[in-house]
């Protein structure tokens, strides 16, 4: 499956499952200050409602509180593009980790010298946390 798009940050996990990719993927976000909100189980829930067969897909809500803080501070609007989303799904015998790009999200909220920073720094975390992903 591939999800590699403009608007997204991807990372490849050679061999590795669903399950454990959500593992790790949790573990670096934790490292750089992010938490869990939600899960979407994609598939589950596709299977439930429609019947359908697909492949594993999952979409994590992740926030760091106090980038969410500063940027509802500059922006209250700004919570329509929170969380910061992350999908983990299969592509054959590969797990795949991409990143919503919080500049890319940002960029939504229009011309904003408050918000390029708070985007800023939450991009370099996320791409950490990813980095972390070996």
């Amino acid at each position: 499956m591939n999800i590699n798009v403009p608007y997204g940050m991807p990372k490849r996990l050679a061999k590795t499952t669903v399950a454990d990719a959500r593992a790790r993927i949790t573990d670096a976000l934790k490292e750089e200050g992010f938490g869990i909100l939600t899960e979407i189980d994609v598939q589950a829930t596709l299977q439930k409602k429609l019947n359908l067969e697909t492949e594993p897909y999952l979409i994590l809500g992740a926030c760091n509180p106090q980038l969410a803080h500063k940027a509802i501070g500059v922006d209250p609007g700004i919570g329509l593009l929170l969380p910061c989303n992350v999908v983990v799904t299969s592509d054959g015998p590969d797990a795949v980790v991409s990143i919503a790009s919080p500049r890319s999200m940002f960029h939504a909220a229009g011309p904003n010298e408050g918000l390029a920073p708070i985007a800023e720094e939450a991009e370099s975390r996320l791409s950490r946390a990813l980095e972390r992903l070996r």
